[in-house]
């Protein structure tokens, strides 16, 4: 995971590098997603997200398309 200030020095990391963009997360959205996603992990029963449930939540941060799909081949 690499952060940045803006989307702006992305395209360029990722230009200087011949990288293509992937989708961008805000730091407001990784906090969500991180207290969402471990929210269960101390109790007895905690077990992962499962692929309707992670599609759920990632939908639910405005994460959205192929690439947050745990399901889908494509990373468009």
């Amino acid at each position: 995971m690499l952060f940045f200030r803006s989307e702006e020095q992305v395209r360029e990391w990722c230009t200087a590098r011949g990288y293509s963009m992937r989708p961008l997360v805000s730091m407001d959205q990784l906090w969500t997603l991180a207290i969402t996603w471990y929210s269960t992990r101390l109790q007895e029963n905690s077990r992962r997200p499962k692929p309707d449930e992670m599609r759920a939540i990632f939908a639910g941060l405005g994460l959205v398309g192929d690439f947050w799909d745990p399901q889908s081949d494509s990373f468009e």
